[in-house]
């Protein structure tokens, strides 16, 4: 999964795209002009909608190579939420005066992909989402601490820059409560249930020391090329804004979560209990799977596919010769130490081998690969008690710094090798590493379309990526295939559990139970995941029905295409345009079966 920042909504959601070759009409002088002229207009909105959204957004123009902004940060009142809603509307309006007709095919999917993400940004706006700035595991204050690793600081100027937004932290901080209070007095809150600790996590953000803060690293580095006395202003400017603005503002958040937030969070875990809940959490079905599915279609899909892969794991449990039931395998891998890494030290550097065995396969497996590297790392302290097993950190966006795989390093009991080679696939490569850098590398699209991520194609794509790892020659233990399988399984779980919990009143300790009884996942991470879902309501949709997707237009073009089919040009061709609605794919890959029959 990649790391959810902190910035504008930037979400896909409508499977009514316009999905199909359009041919321009008319002939002649008077076609062309019509024609360039709605190109010229579709443009000229991208460009003005695009300024708007680095100007509203500070931290994202920075991730993306823009530094115009890097001295602020954005505005987070709910006046600013209103006056955004407004502006977004606006930028719909003209959209919907563009001459479709007159758009040639590509610049017709470009315009429908906009549509379709204002459209949802609006949706957002109406079901007060901009409430809900927090989740189980991360949020506003915990995307802000990790700003250091987006920034790329060489001069004095940009160093002031960066000590110009600790400073403004504050107002950032006091915006976010205000809403989050708000959202107390309108009932919309993340569940109580799934806040277990959150105050206690903000505690590493606001150490007593400000050079142990996060956000202190920078000046840990300040180049030596620098006048000596900058270097002492700049570090000492550094320690006063971490000491007089950063961690006070830490100090209220964590106070207004054990006063206020937690204790009068809402007691139900149900989007569907919230203010126009079901339509709430269909809006959701439909941004995270970009398909015009019900909740009762997801929750069928998952059933099946559970039932399908369950009877895949028990002949892998039997071909290791285990004589045990089902849950004594589980309870098995989730006990016997053979299985669990003694060090973080051990974990990162598994990880790093499994991930540089996948790199020497890549050549075989596409014919476009990416420029930008990737680190592995462990995930941040203040983060890791209820962080997932590992996620992709592919910050900063303009390619000026790697990527960063991280894997977490706490509760190693709870941290199985025999996932390690799925959960590496996914996040690093062929995964979120290889499909995010090679979006954030196309020159030739729309800048929205290249720094958006459509959940469904991006978590579909990791899915897909695991699956992957079989044809690269991975998963030859029988323990490891059967990591695959519970992965598998896992995102499966997950929509029959989020649709369970959601919309057919399932409780937390039945999601719980029904992930510990069908996955090896750690009983800690049955937890976190549930928690996660729970504050996160529709995302883990996104996995398994992308990935089933993609394993379909595989298929068709495998059977379509027989001897002609490459691999490395189908992979190709789904990661061509960056992340993309399902639909969008669909018509992707009918276009590569067409063109690659005809070669």
């Amino acid at each position: 999964m990649r790391v959810r920042a902190a910035v504008l909504v930037v979400v896909i959601a409508g499977a009514g795209l316009g999905c199909r070759e359009v041919q321009a009409p008319g002939s002649g002088e008077a076609g062309k002009a019509a024609r360039s002229a709605a190109q010229r207009g579709l443009a000229a909105l991208l460009d003005t909608e695009w300024e708007w959204r680095l100007r509203e957004n500070p931290q994202f123009a920075t991730t993306v190579g823009d530094h115009r902004y890097d001295d602020q940060l954005s505005k987070e009142s709910i006046a600013d939420q209103t006056r955004r809603a407004a502006d977004t509307q606006r930028f719909l309006d003209d959209a919907g005066n563009i001459a479709r007709a007159q758009l040639p095919g590509p610049e017709l999917i470009t315009l429908d992909m906009f549509r379709a993400e204002l459209e949802d940004r609006l949706a957002a706006f109406k079901f007060r989402e901009y409430l809900l700035p927090i989740n189980a595991d991360s949020g506003f204050h915990s995307s802000f601490a990790l700003m250091p690793q987006t920034l790329r600081l060489e001069t004095t100027r940009d160093y002031d820059n960066y000590l110009a937004r600790l400073r403004a932290f504050p107002r950032y901080m006091d915006e976010h409560i205000a809403r989050m209070r708000e959202g107390l007095k309108a009932g919309i809150t993340v569940p109580q249930v799934a806040l277990a600790g959150a105050d206690t996590a903000v505690g590493p953000l606001m150490p007593t020391d400000p050079t142990a803060s996060p956000l202190y690293a920078p000046f840990r580095s300040v180049p030596v090329t620098f006048p000596a006395e900058e270097r002492t202003r700049l570090e000492s400017s550094a320690r006063t804004a971490i000491a007089d603005a950063v961690t006070p503002a830490y100090a209220k958040f964590r106070a207004f979560l054990t006063t206020e937030y937690i204790p009068g969070a809402r007691t139900t875990i149900a989007a569907s209990a919230l203010p126009d809940g079901a339509a709430f959490y269909q809006q959701l079905v439909k941004r995270f799977t970009t398909l015009p599915l019900t909740p009762e279609q997801v929750h069928a899909t998952g059933l099946a596919e559970v039932a399908r892969i369950r009877a895949e794991m028990e002949g892998v449990m039997r071909s290791t010769g285990f004589t045990g039931d089902f849950a004594a395998f589980l309870t098995m891998l989730r006990t016997d130490p053979r299985f669990y890494p003694k060090t973080g030290e051990q974990l990162l550097k598994e990880g790093s081998w499994i991930a540089k065995r996948m790199d020497a396969k890549l050549p075989s497996l596409f014919g476009r690969l990416p420029r930008q590297p990737y680190g592995v790392a462990p995930v941040p302290a203040y983060l890791a008690p209820k962080y997932t097993a590992g996620r992709y950190n592919g910050n900063p966006q303009d390619g000026t710094e790697p990527g960063y795989y991280w894997l977490n390093t706490f509760a190693l009991d709870t941290r199985p090798l025999y996932n390690l080679e799925a959960l590496t696939l996914h996040e690093a490569v062929p995964g979120h590493h290889l499909q995010i850098a090679l979006a954030n590398e196309a020159g030739d699209v729309a800048k929205f379309r290249r720094y958006s991520y459509i959940s469904a194609f991006g978590e579909g794509w990791g899915l897909y990526s695991e699956w992957l790892g079989l044809e690269a020659g991975f998963y030859t233990d029988p323990y490891s295939n059967f990591g695959r399988l519970t992965y598998a399984m896992w995102r499966a779980a997950r929509l029959v559990v989020d649709t369970g919990m959601h919309v057919k009143g399932w409780t937390r300790q039945q999601s719980i139970e029904y992930l510990s009884s069908n996955t090896a996942l750690s009983l800690h991470e049955c937890t976190t995941e549930t928690d996660r879902y729970i504050s996160w309501p529709g995302q883990a949709l996104s996995y398994k029905i992308g990935e089933l997707k993609i394993r379909q237009l595989r298929a068709r073009a495998e059977k379509a295409l027989g001897p002609k089919f490459d691999r490395r040009r189908f992979h190709d061709a789904v990661l061509a345009n960056g992340s993309v609605p399902l639909p969008v794919l669909e018509h992707q890959i009918d276009a590569f079966i067409k063109r690659e029959s005809a070669r």
